[in-house]
């Protein structure tokens, strides 16, 4: 089910363009404003599928983050001189503007000047963009090498900006400083593993190319690159970490600002902290209720220990888990399919990778590229780990690949023209796409794909360190204090020991992960509360349709006219959701 008032191309049933009419002048600003920032911002257009400039890396200096400043302003200046009479148009101006405006809000705070946390900024986008490039020919390995050269510059533009930061007093916290450099000396090999970009460059050796001229220049490259994160990570622990603030929590005003950026809604922030609470209780009940169908009797931490430590519920190895993870996602893909959603037919492939070690410790999604030419893959962080109990992963691959963040990424790719090239591509709302993600976990328990207790139980645990997580990044965040109803701190406030500690206990994940999943929060304020805030959405804007359409609603209908929408903040897409008419 599409949209009315179509402009742009369309698409027959394989998903080929068809004749296309000229673009409107939403269409014409918005694939201008890409094209000239991809230009600007090659590593992040690499990112988003965007391969127009496949060896060239980012410029993250203060003047060239003026000039994406610049450009920003331009287009929506532009957008907003664009009278829109079309759905469609509509819709593209409203969330293009929308997004643009956010950004640039952020900015007049000085963010850009202290752009560090340990999930993901220009350091570790530098490297992370060589687990996107292609390996499967000789002009491919030249593309690597020749954009490995650049290392160096584009960490070099990283640090001047940083120094920038610290004489306009626009720091990043202590923490982050200490995370994000433990993470370059890991890919630079000084903490005992093997160097990222040497062995990038080692596989060349298994390709069967021979070149020796195209193998000399990938080892230097690589070695140059090598010492560039050596050098970043020293700058970072010796000379921006003394000048970084101790202070963790960014206050109110920034926190705001923040969650607009990630959720695309002016939220209600003390409403959300206590929802936060009622949704973790709510959770908790119903694990307490499934534990007994696991183990009767047992606490839940006793249910938890059993379900981690069976070896019958885990599998040994990463090859044998990479394998289990495909093997899920070829399955559900293959269920799904013309029953619950029509998934186009170059939708179907997505690929399970392990990640390359050093960084985050969470499953992460990365999209397609335009063309399909590279596909959309889940990655799985091993940390070291090579036995892998089962419980918790089923709902999280239905969470990063089908019907999650793949089926939803990867059909505003295939949509193609019929969606601006901004909203395919630089307009991800991690709102809108972490709650559709979250909610596609609860859809696939709903439709009785997690009749297993362990994989339910799994789901439920998964949602509770989502509510968690709104507790504890507003919590921290605005320095707010514990209710007093609480057995545990009540009527302290929080503080990142207090949320580490609440964190293990309320998530049931292991220590570990929540000690990064704590740096994470504090790094990118606003961001971890988008998860469960997103799925509220959708489940209110669900149950408003039933509501409104009875016995007519049509979940599958519903599903694909949300989809076609593409990305949108959170306040657009609940006004949206509402125009919703079930029937062909």
């Amino acid at each position: 089910m599409g949209l009315s008032g179509d402009t742009g191309s369309e698409h027959d049933a394989t998903g080929s363009v068809m004749a296309s009419a000229a673009p409107s002048e939403v269409y014409a600003a918005s694939d201008a404003y890409v094209s000239q920032y991809a230009a600007l911002d090659p590593t992040g257009a690499t990112a988003v599928g965007i391969d127009d400039h496949p060896t060239a890396l980012t410029d993250y200096s203060p003047e060239a983050l003026e000039e994406r400043s610049n450009l920003a302003k331009s287009a929506l200046l532009a957008l907003k001189g664009i009278e829109t009479t079309e759905t469609r148009d509509r819709i593209a101006s409203a969330f293009m503007q929308e997004r643009l405006s956010v950004g640039l809000s952020l900015e007049s705070l000085g963010e850009q000047y202290r752009d560090l946390n340990v999930l993901g900024g220009p350091i570790q986008a530098t490297r992370e963009v060589f687990d996107l490039m292609p390996r499967e020919n000789e002009a491919d390995w030249d593309q690597i090498s020749v954009r490995m050269s650049g290392v160096a510059a584009s960490l070099a533009s990283v640090r001047s900006t940083l120094e920038s930061g610290i004489q306009r007093g626009l720091l990043a916290p202590s923490r982050q400083v200490e995370g994000v450099a433990r993470q370059c000396a890991a890919w630079a090999g000084t903490t005992g593993m093997q160097p990222f970009f040497i062995s990038v460059a080692s596989e060349f050796d298994r390709s069967g190319i021979e070149s020796s001229a195209l193998k000399a220049s990938l080892k230097e490259n690589a070695e140059r690159a090598t010492q560039a994160y050596a050098e970043i990570a020293e700058f970072l622990s010796e000379k921006y970490l003394p000048a970084s603030t101790p202070v963790d929590g960014v206050g109110r005003e920034r926190y705001a600002a923040f969650s607009r950026l990630y959720n695309g809604a002016k939220l209600d922030l003390d409403e959300a902290y206590e929802w936060g609470w009622a949704e973790l209780e709510r959770i908790e009940e119903q694990m307490t209720t499934l534990a007994e169908r696991i183990l009767p009797g047992a606490a839940l931490s006793e249910v938890v220990d059993l379900l981690e430590t069976d070896p019958s519920r885990s599998i040994e190895g990463p090859d044998a888990f990479r394998g289990w993870l495909q093997e899920l996602l070829d399955k559900t893909i293959s269920d799904l399919n013309e029953t619950h959603f029509d998934i186009p037919e170059r939708v179907q492939r997505v690929e399970a990778m392990i990640a390359p070690p050093g960084g985050g410790a969470a499953m992460y999604y990365t999209g397609p590229s335009e063309d399909f030419s590279r596909p959309g893959r889940t990655w799985y962080p091993t940390q070291g780990h090579t036995r892998f109990p089962l419980w918790g992963e089923v709902s999280t691959c239905y969470h990063e690949g089908v019907p999650g963040h793949h089926l939803q990424i990867a059909q505003v790719v295939h949509l193609g023209e019929r969606l601006t090239r901004f909203q395919r591509t630089l307009g991800w709302n991690s709102g809108h796409g972490e709650g559709w993600a979250l909610y596609a976990e609860r859809l696939m328990g709903e439709l009785g794909y997690l009749e297993v207790p362990d994989y339910e139980f799994g789901m439920l645990r998964a949602h509770a360190l989502r509510a968690v997580r709104v507790i504890v990044d507003i919590g921290m965040h605005l320095g707010l204090r514990i209710p007093s109803t609480e057995k545990e701190f009540a009527g302290e406030v929080w503080t990142p020991e207090i949320g580490l500690a609440f964190a293990i206990e309320r998530s049931r994940f292991p220590s570990e992960m929540m000690s990064f999943e704590i740096d994470r929060y504090l790094g990118l304020p606003g961001q971890a509360i988008s998860y469960k805030i997103g799925e509220r959405v959708w489940l209110e804007a669900r149950e408003a349709s039933k509501q409104q359409h009875g016995g007519a609603f049509d979940l599958k209908a519903w599903h694909a006219f949300a989809l076609d929408l593409g990305p949108l903040g959170l306040d657009l897409l609940k006004k949206e959701l509402a125009e919703f008419r079930p029937g062909p």
